[in-house]
Protein backbone atom coordinates (compact mmCIF):
# COMPACT_ATOMS: atom_id res chain seq x y z
CA UNK A 1 0.00 0.00 0.00
CA UNK A 2 1.41 3.50 -0.70
CA UNK A 3 2.47 5.66 1.83
CA UNK A 4 1.58 9.64 1.50
CA UNK A 5 3.00 12.21 4.18
CA UNK A 6 1.49 15.29 4.79
CA UNK A 7 3.48 18.04 6.08
CA UNK A 8 1.84 21.31 6.86
CA UNK A 9 2.79 23.55 9.38
CA UNK A 10 0.28 27.01 9.36
CA UNK A 11 -3.16 28.41 9.38
CA UNK A 12 -3.26 28.80 5.51
CA UNK A 13 -1.53 25.21 4.53
CA UNK A 14 -4.29 23.80 6.43
CA UNK A 15 -7.15 25.32 5.07
CA UNK A 16 -6.19 23.85 2.17
CA UNK A 17 -4.62 20.77 2.93
CA UNK A 18 -7.64 19.87 4.87
CA UNK A 19 -10.16 18.90 2.24
CA UNK A 20 -7.03 16.81 0.46
CA UNK A 21 -7.12 14.71 3.89
CA UNK A 22 -10.60 13.97 3.69
CA UNK A 23 -10.43 12.75 0.13
CA UNK A 24 -7.84 10.54 0.56
CA UNK A 25 -8.88 8.92 3.75
CA UNK A 26 -12.08 8.10 1.33
CA UNK A 27 -9.48 6.20 -0.18
CA UNK A 28 -7.79 4.03 3.07
CA UNK A 29 -7.82 0.83 1.32
CA UNK A 30 -5.42 2.10 -1.99
CA UNK A 31 -3.34 4.79 0.23
CA UNK A 32 -1.88 5.18 3.98
CA UNK A 33 -2.25 8.82 4.94
CA UNK A 34 -0.15 9.94 7.60
CA UNK A 35 -0.30 13.73 8.87
CA UNK A 36 2.76 15.46 10.02
CA UNK A 37 2.23 19.41 11.73
CA UNK A 38 4.88 21.15 12.64
CA UNK A 39 3.29 24.15 14.44
CA UNK A 40 5.08 27.06 12.74
CA UNK A 41 1.51 28.32 13.50
CA UNK A 42 0.06 27.02 17.26
CA UNK A 43 -3.21 28.27 18.42
CA UNK A 44 -4.58 29.40 14.63
CA UNK A 45 -3.42 25.88 13.45
CA UNK A 46 -5.03 23.72 15.92
CA UNK A 47 -8.42 25.71 15.20
CA UNK A 48 -8.69 24.42 11.87
CA UNK A 49 -7.43 21.27 12.29
CA UNK A 50 -10.57 20.99 15.26
CA UNK A 51 -13.29 22.39 12.27
CA UNK A 52 -12.03 19.65 9.71
CA UNK A 53 -11.52 16.76 12.56
CA UNK A 54 -8.22 16.08 11.61
CA UNK A 55 -5.70 14.29 14.18
CA UNK A 56 -2.11 14.91 13.25
CA UNK A 57 -0.17 11.54 13.46
CA UNK A 58 3.15 13.66 14.33
CA UNK A 59 3.54 16.99 15.77
CA UNK A 60 6.68 18.74 15.85
CA UNK A 61 5.57 21.33 17.76
CA UNK A 62 7.86 24.27 16.94
CA UNK A 63 6.40 27.51 17.72
CA UNK A 64 8.22 29.12 20.36
CA UNK A 65 8.21 33.48 21.18
CA UNK A 66 9.70 35.44 18.95
CA UNK A 67 10.63 32.63 16.30
CA UNK A 68 12.85 33.58 12.83
CA UNK A 69 13.22 32.02 9.83
CA UNK A 70 16.25 30.53 11.07
CA UNK A 71 14.45 28.90 13.77
CA UNK A 72 11.79 28.05 12.05
CA UNK A 73 13.50 26.18 8.72
CA UNK A 74 16.70 24.55 10.87
CA UNK A 75 13.56 23.02 13.61
CA UNK A 76 11.43 21.41 10.77
CA UNK A 77 15.15 20.36 8.97
CA UNK A 78 15.73 18.54 11.60
CA UNK A 79 12.51 17.53 13.27
CA UNK A 80 11.87 15.83 10.02
CA UNK A 81 14.74 13.81 10.27
CA UNK A 82 14.01 11.20 11.99
CA UNK A 83 10.14 10.89 11.15
CA UNK A 84 11.29 10.18 7.20
CA UNK A 85 13.08 7.48 8.48
CA UNK A 86 10.38 6.30 10.52
CA UNK A 87 7.52 6.16 7.68
CA UNK A 88 9.21 6.01 4.79
CA UNK A 89 6.75 7.71 3.01
CA UNK A 90 6.47 7.06 -1.10
CA UNK A 91 5.50 10.49 -1.38
CA UNK A 92 6.31 13.58 0.87
CA UNK A 93 2.93 16.55 -0.13
CA UNK A 94 3.95 20.14 0.76
CA UNK A 95 1.72 22.92 0.29
CA UNK A 96 2.70 26.67 -1.34
CA UNK A 97 4.74 28.65 -0.11
CA UNK A 98 5.84 28.92 3.58
CA UNK A 99 8.89 28.17 5.31
CA UNK A 100 7.32 24.52 6.83
CA UNK A 101 6.62 23.71 3.23
CA UNK A 102 10.43 24.69 1.77
CA UNK A 103 12.15 22.84 4.88
CA UNK A 104 10.12 19.73 4.76
CA UNK A 105 10.56 19.80 1.01
CA UNK A 106 14.16 20.01 1.51
CA UNK A 107 13.97 17.25 4.10
CA UNK A 108 12.96 14.90 1.56
CA UNK A 109 14.90 15.36 -1.02
CA UNK A 110 17.85 14.94 1.64
CA UNK A 111 16.54 11.40 1.56
CA UNK A 112 15.45 11.00 -2.15
CA UNK A 113 11.92 10.75 -1.12
CA UNK A 114 9.64 12.41 -3.82
CA UNK A 115 7.79 15.79 -2.98
CA UNK A 116 4.50 16.57 -4.54
CA UNK A 117 3.36 20.41 -4.45
CA UNK A 118 0.12 21.43 -3.88
CA UNK A 119 -0.76 25.02 -5.32
CA UNK A 120 2.58 24.83 -7.02
CA UNK A 121 3.98 27.58 -9.92
CA UNK A 122 3.01 30.55 -8.24
CA UNK A 123 5.05 33.26 -9.11
CA UNK A 124 6.02 37.21 -8.73
CA UNK A 125 9.50 36.48 -9.63
CA UNK A 126 10.58 39.28 -7.33
CA UNK A 127 12.29 37.31 -4.54
CA UNK A 128 11.69 39.89 -1.97
CA UNK A 129 8.41 40.42 -2.98
CA UNK A 130 6.60 38.42 -1.41
CA UNK A 131 9.51 37.71 1.65
CA UNK A 132 10.54 34.98 1.93
CA UNK A 133 7.59 33.27 -0.10
CA UNK A 134 9.00 33.43 -3.10
CA UNK A 135 11.95 32.08 -3.01
CA UNK A 136 10.40 29.34 -0.76
CA UNK A 137 8.20 28.15 -3.18
CA UNK A 138 10.87 28.71 -6.28
CA UNK A 139 12.87 26.13 -4.70
CA UNK A 140 10.31 23.53 -3.45
CA UNK A 141 9.54 23.60 -7.27
CA UNK A 142 12.88 22.78 -8.02
CA UNK A 143 12.66 19.69 -5.33
CA UNK A 144 9.47 18.57 -6.63
CA UNK A 145 8.47 15.31 -8.49
CA UNK A 146 4.93 16.42 -8.87
CA UNK A 147 3.35 19.43 -9.55
CA UNK A 148 0.12 20.27 -8.64
CA UNK A 149 -0.98 23.72 -10.38
CA UNK A 150 -4.29 26.14 -9.56
CA UNK A 151 -4.10 27.42 -13.01
CA UNK A 152 -2.71 27.17 -15.82
CA UNK A 153 -0.54 30.53 -16.27
CA UNK A 154 1.49 28.98 -12.74
CA UNK A 155 1.43 25.26 -14.96
CA UNK A 156 3.41 27.52 -17.45
CA UNK A 157 5.73 28.98 -14.82
CA UNK A 158 7.11 25.65 -13.93
CA UNK A 159 7.59 24.39 -17.42
CA UNK A 160 9.54 27.89 -18.27
CA UNK A 161 11.53 26.59 -15.24
CA UNK A 162 12.35 23.09 -17.03
CA UNK A 163 9.83 21.19 -14.30
CA UNK A 164 8.92 17.77 -16.37
CA UNK A 165 5.22 18.37 -18.83
CA UNK A 166 4.49 14.43 -18.04
CA UNK A 167 4.04 15.49 -13.77
CA UNK A 168 2.87 19.01 -14.25
CA UNK A 169 -1.07 19.05 -13.32
CA UNK A 170 -3.50 21.52 -13.70
CA UNK A 171 -6.17 20.47 -10.93
CA UNK A 172 -7.78 24.27 -9.79
CA UNK A 173 -7.22 25.81 -6.30
CA UNK A 174 -8.05 23.03 -3.60
CA UNK A 175 -8.62 26.18 -0.98
CA UNK A 176 -12.34 26.54 -2.98
CA UNK A 177 -12.71 22.77 -2.05
CA UNK A 178 -12.47 23.91 1.85
CA UNK A 179 -14.26 27.29 1.11
CA UNK A 180 -17.57 25.27 -0.17
CA UNK A 181 -17.06 22.38 2.35
CA UNK A 182 -17.57 25.59 5.02
CA UNK A 183 -20.07 27.50 3.65
CA UNK A 184 -21.94 24.10 2.96
CA UNK A 185 -22.05 23.70 6.69
CA UNK A 186 -22.15 27.10 7.89
CA UNK A 187 -25.94 27.20 5.36
CA UNK A 188 -27.12 23.83 6.89
CA UNK A 189 -26.58 23.84 10.59
CA UNK A 190 -28.35 26.64 12.64
CA UNK A 191 -26.78 25.92 15.82
CA UNK A 192 -23.62 26.69 14.16
CA UNK A 193 -25.05 29.66 12.78
CA UNK A 194 -25.77 30.85 16.24
CA UNK A 195 -22.78 30.27 17.77
CA UNK A 196 -20.33 31.80 15.27
CA UNK A 197 -22.45 35.18 15.82
CA UNK A 198 -21.81 34.84 19.65
CA UNK A 199 -18.16 34.26 19.07
CA UNK A 200 -17.58 37.02 16.44
CA UNK A 201 -19.87 39.51 19.26
CA UNK A 202 -17.85 38.25 21.83
CA UNK A 203 -14.23 39.02 19.70
CA UNK A 204 -15.41 42.53 19.30
CA UNK A 205 -18.00 42.66 16.49
CA UNK A 206 -21.74 42.46 16.44
CA UNK A 207 -23.20 41.42 13.05
CA UNK A 208 -26.53 42.52 13.64
CA UNK A 209 -25.02 46.37 13.07
CA UNK A 210 -25.76 45.12 9.64
CA UNK A 211 -29.43 45.11 9.40
CA UNK A 212 -31.03 47.86 7.75
CA UNK A 213 -28.33 48.24 4.70
CA UNK A 214 -25.57 49.06 6.60
CA UNK A 215 -22.38 47.41 5.03
CA UNK A 216 -19.41 46.73 6.20
CA UNK A 217 -15.19 46.15 4.75
CA UNK A 218 -13.83 43.52 6.02
CA UNK A 219 -9.64 44.15 6.82
CA UNK A 220 -6.58 41.82 7.21
CA UNK A 221 -3.24 42.36 7.21
CA UNK A 222 -0.37 40.16 7.99
CA UNK A 223 2.55 40.44 5.50
CA UNK A 224 6.23 40.67 7.15
CA UNK A 225 7.00 43.08 3.67
CA UNK A 226 4.33 45.14 5.13
CA UNK A 227 5.50 45.41 8.79
CA UNK A 228 6.44 49.30 9.75
CA UNK A 229 5.96 51.63 7.67
CA UNK A 230 3.20 49.66 5.20
CA UNK A 231 0.96 48.99 8.42
CA UNK A 232 1.21 52.88 9.10
CA UNK A 233 -0.58 53.87 6.17
CA UNK A 234 -2.77 50.69 6.36
CA UNK A 235 -3.99 52.55 9.62
CA UNK A 236 -3.95 55.96 7.94
CA UNK A 237 -6.62 54.48 5.27
CA UNK A 238 -8.92 52.84 7.05
CA UNK A 239 -9.11 55.98 10.08
CA UNK A 240 -9.49 58.58 6.92
CA UNK A 241 -11.86 56.12 5.19
CA UNK A 242 -13.84 55.70 8.88
CA UNK A 243 -14.53 59.20 8.54
CA UNK A 244 -15.38 59.81 4.82
CA UNK A 245 -18.34 56.42 5.21
CA UNK A 246 -19.76 56.59 8.79
CA UNK A 247 -22.60 54.42 8.22
CA UNK A 248 -20.25 51.57 7.39
CA UNK A 249 -18.28 49.25 9.15
CA UNK A 250 -14.72 48.95 8.81
CA UNK A 251 -13.41 44.99 10.99
CA UNK A 252 -10.24 44.08 10.92
CA UNK A 253 -9.50 41.34 12.72
CA UNK A 254 -5.94 41.82 14.02
CA UNK A 255 -3.20 39.40 13.09
CA UNK A 256 -1.26 38.09 16.42
CA UNK A 257 2.05 39.22 15.02
CA UNK A 258 2.82 42.01 18.07
CA UNK A 259 4.31 44.08 15.23
CA UNK A 260 1.21 43.79 13.32
CA UNK A 261 -0.39 45.65 16.10
CA UNK A 262 2.16 48.08 17.10
CA UNK A 263 2.01 50.11 13.92
CA UNK A 264 -2.06 50.67 14.38
CA UNK A 265 -1.67 51.25 17.92
CA UNK A 266 0.84 53.98 16.62
CA UNK A 267 -1.92 55.40 14.60
CA UNK A 268 -4.69 54.86 16.61
CA UNK A 269 -3.45 55.37 19.99
CA UNK A 270 -3.97 52.09 22.67
CA UNK A 271 -7.79 52.29 23.32
CA UNK A 272 -9.06 51.10 20.17
CA UNK A 273 -12.51 49.95 21.29
CA UNK A 274 -13.61 54.23 21.24
CA UNK A 275 -14.68 54.31 17.58
CA UNK A 276 -18.20 54.55 16.61
CA UNK A 277 -17.40 52.70 13.14
CA UNK A 278 -13.56 51.02 13.31
CA UNK A 279 -13.19 47.43 14.96
CA UNK A 280 -10.04 46.12 16.04
CA UNK A 281 -11.22 42.66 16.80
CA UNK A 282 -9.00 39.52 17.92
CA UNK A 283 -8.30 36.95 14.78
CA UNK A 284 -10.98 35.11 14.02
CA UNK A 285 -11.06 30.99 13.64
CA UNK A 286 -11.21 29.83 9.79
CA UNK A 287 -15.66 29.35 10.44
CA UNK A 288 -16.06 32.68 11.73
CA UNK A 289 -13.54 34.35 9.41
CA UNK A 290 -15.57 32.58 5.89
CA UNK A 291 -19.11 33.66 7.67
CA UNK A 292 -17.64 37.27 8.21
CA UNK A 293 -16.52 37.60 4.55
CA UNK A 294 -20.25 36.23 3.48
CA UNK A 295 -21.36 39.08 5.26
CA UNK A 296 -18.68 41.80 4.29
CA UNK A 297 -18.96 44.05 1.28
CA UNK A 298 -15.35 44.60 -0.04
CA UNK A 299 -12.43 42.59 1.41
CA UNK A 300 -9.43 44.60 1.55
CA UNK A 301 -6.25 42.33 2.44
CA UNK A 302 -2.61 41.35 2.19
CA UNK A 303 -3.35 37.92 2.13
CA UNK A 304 -2.85 35.33 -0.58
CA UNK A 305 -5.84 33.10 -0.08
CA UNK A 306 -8.34 35.36 0.40
CA UNK A 307 -6.97 36.30 -3.15
CA UNK A 308 -8.76 32.80 -4.34
CA UNK A 309 -11.78 32.61 -1.88
CA UNK A 310 -13.82 36.22 -1.70
CA UNK A 311 -14.62 36.09 -5.68
CA UNK A 312 -16.18 33.07 -4.67
CA UNK A 313 -18.60 34.87 -2.32
CA UNK A 314 -18.51 37.35 -4.74
CA UNK A 315 -16.90 39.88 -2.72
CA UNK A 316 -14.43 42.51 -5.04
CA UNK A 317 -10.69 42.03 -3.86
CA UNK A 318 -8.28 45.33 -2.79
CA UNK A 319 -4.80 43.27 -2.09
CA UNK A 320 -2.42 45.50 -0.11
CA UNK A 321 0.38 44.13 -1.82
CA UNK A 322 2.58 45.96 -4.93
CA UNK A 323 2.99 42.23 -6.37
CA UNK A 324 0.93 39.33 -6.65
CA UNK A 325 1.43 35.65 -7.18
CA UNK A 326 -2.02 35.49 -8.36
CA UNK A 327 -1.69 37.52 -11.80
CA UNK A 328 -5.11 35.70 -13.32
CA UNK A 329 -7.04 37.09 -10.18
CA UNK A 330 -5.80 40.48 -11.44
CA UNK A 331 -6.52 39.61 -15.68
CA UNK A 332 -10.47 38.17 -14.10
CA UNK A 333 -10.88 41.79 -12.51
CA UNK A 334 -12.01 40.07 -9.18
CA UNK A 335 -9.06 41.88 -7.71
CA UNK A 336 -7.48 45.26 -7.82
CA UNK A 337 -3.55 45.79 -6.25
CA UNK A 338 -3.70 49.07 -4.23
CA UNK A 339 -0.06 48.37 -2.49
CA UNK A 340 0.23 50.06 1.01
CA UNK A 341 -0.31 53.53 -0.16
CA UNK A 342 -2.79 55.23 1.53
CA UNK A 343 -4.01 57.31 -0.99
CA UNK A 344 -4.76 54.35 -3.08
CA UNK A 345 -6.50 52.09 -0.47
CA UNK A 346 -8.88 55.30 -0.04
CA UNK A 347 -9.31 56.03 -3.66
CA UNK A 348 -10.48 52.07 -4.34
CA UNK A 349 -12.23 51.62 -1.58
CA UNK A 350 -14.42 54.71 -2.12
CA UNK A 351 -14.50 54.15 -5.64
CA UNK A 352 -16.29 50.62 -4.77
CA UNK A 353 -18.47 52.24 -2.33
CA UNK A 354 -19.96 54.71 -4.56
CA UNK A 355 -20.09 53.16 -7.62
CA UNK A 356 -22.33 50.20 -7.89
CA UNK A 357 -21.69 49.49 -11.76
CA UNK A 358 -17.79 49.20 -10.81
CA UNK A 359 -18.83 47.09 -7.69
CA UNK A 360 -20.94 44.78 -9.62
CA UNK A 361 -18.68 44.41 -12.51
CA UNK A 362 -15.98 43.46 -9.49
CA UNK A 363 -18.62 41.27 -7.87
CA UNK A 364 -19.60 39.15 -11.18
CA UNK A 365 -16.13 38.25 -12.64
CA UNK A 366 -15.18 34.47 -12.96
CA UNK A 367 -13.32 33.54 -10.16
CA UNK A 368 -10.30 31.63 -11.67
CA UNK A 369 -9.20 29.50 -9.26
CA UNK A 370 -11.24 26.44 -9.67
CA UNK A 371 -14.54 24.52 -8.94
CA UNK A 372 -14.13 23.31 -5.72
CA UNK A 373 -12.77 19.57 -7.14
CA UNK A 374 -9.50 20.12 -6.95
CA UNK A 375 -8.85 17.41 -4.28
CA UNK A 376 -10.56 14.95 -6.03
CA UNK A 377 -8.50 15.75 -9.34
CA UNK A 378 -4.82 15.48 -6.91
CA UNK A 379 -6.10 12.22 -5.66
CA UNK A 380 -6.96 10.54 -8.81
CA UNK A 381 -3.78 11.54 -10.00
CA UNK A 382 -1.95 9.92 -7.03
CA UNK A 383 -3.60 6.55 -7.37
CA UNK A 384 -2.69 6.03 -10.84
CA UNK A 385 1.19 6.85 -10.16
Amino acid sequence: MKKILLIFGTRPEAIKMAPLILELHKHSNKVETIVCVTGQHREMLDQVLSIFKIKPDFDLNIMKQGQDLYDITSNVLVGLRDIYKQVQPDLVLVHGDTTTSMAAALAAYYQQIPVGHVEAGLRTHNIYSPWPEEINRQLIGRISSYNFSPTATSSVNLLKEGADKSTNYITGNTVIDSLYWVVNKIKTDEQLNIRLKAEIKSFGYDIDRLQHQKRMVLITGHRRENLGEGFIHIAQAIQELSTQFPNVDFVYPMHLNPNVRKSIHEVLGNDLAHFSNMFFIEPLEYLSFIYMMEKADIVLTDSGGIQEEAPSLKKPVLVMRDTTERPEAVEAGTVILVGTDKEKIVANVSQLLTDNAHYQQMAKAINPYGDGKACERIVDILLSL
